[in-house]
C-alpha cells in the first residue's frame, strides 16, 4: 500500500491519508477507541501510535484524528509506516471479522412515527450531496434515528471532533433537507 498524500481537513486535529488501494470496499468504518478496533489489525496498530484519538476508514482513505497534545509530525510518520507496511486486503478483512461498519446504503434506523418515503428522500439527499462533501473533508455521518421530523445524526472521521461540524455543517444539512425534502425537518446530533 502506498500513501499518495496526507491532506489537512477543516478539523485542525485530523488529517486524511489517501492510499492507492481500497481500505473499505463500498463501506465506512469508524473507530472511536482502541477497544472498538480489537477485530481490525490495521486500526489496532494505528491506535498504538501515541496521540491517535479516532479513525475513520473510507474507500481510499483513512482519517486520523489526534488528541490536541499529539505531535503531528510524529503521528504522520508512524501512520505512514503502518499503512505502507500493510496490504490492502487486510483492511477489508475487518468486515468479515465483525468490525463496526456502516453500509454505503444504510438500513432504515428507528423510524418512530416517520414514514419510509420520508426516510428514502432524506437518504437520497445525504448520499448524493452531504456524504460526498463530508468525505472530501475526511469525514462522514451516520443516521442514528428518525423520530417524527427529527433526524438524529452522528459525525464520523474529521467531522466527529470538529467544532465547525457541530455548528455550521449541522445547520447547512438541516437547511438542505428542509429545502429539498420537508420544511419541518430538524437535524440534531446524537
Amino acid at each position: 500500500m502506498i500513501v499518495q498524500s496526507i491532506q489537512p481537513t477543516p478539523n485542525p486535529n485530523a488529517f486524511k491519508f489517501l492510499v492507492d488501494v481500497p481500505l473499505a470496499a463500498g463501506q465506512t468504518m469508524n473507530f472511536s477507541s482502541a477497544e472498538d478496533a480489537v477485530e481490525h489489525d490495521l486500526a489496532k496498530s494505528m491506535f498504538a501510535v501515541a496521540g491517535v484519538d479516532t479513525l475513520f476508514f473510507c474507500e481510499n482513505f483513512v482519517t486520523v484524528a489526534m488528541t490536541s497534545e499529539a505531535d503531528w509530525r510524529s503521528v504522520a510518520e508512524e501512520i505512514t509506516k503502518i499503512l505502507e507496511a500493510a496490504e490492502g486486503p487486510e483492511a477489508t478483512e475487518a468486515s468479515e471479522a465483525g468490525a463496526p461498519m456502516a453500509q454505503a446504503q444504510p438500513a432504515a434506523p428507528n423510524l418512530e412515527g416517520a414514514d419510509e418515503e420520508l426516510w428514502n428522500q432524506i437518504q437520497e439527499v445525504l448520499d448524493d450531496r452531504v456524504r460526498p462533501a463530508l468525505a472530501g473533508d475526511g469525514g462522514g455521518l451516520e443516521v442514528v434515528a428518525l423520530d417524527g421530523k427529527t433526524l438524529h445524526i452522528r459525525y464520523q472521521g474529521a467531522c466527529g471532533t470538529c467544532p465547525s461540524s457541530i455548528q455550521g455543517t449541522l445547520i447547512a444539512i438541516q437547511n438542505m433537507l428542509q429545502s429539498e425534502v420537508d420544511e419541518q425537518l430538524m437535524v440534531v446530533t446524537a
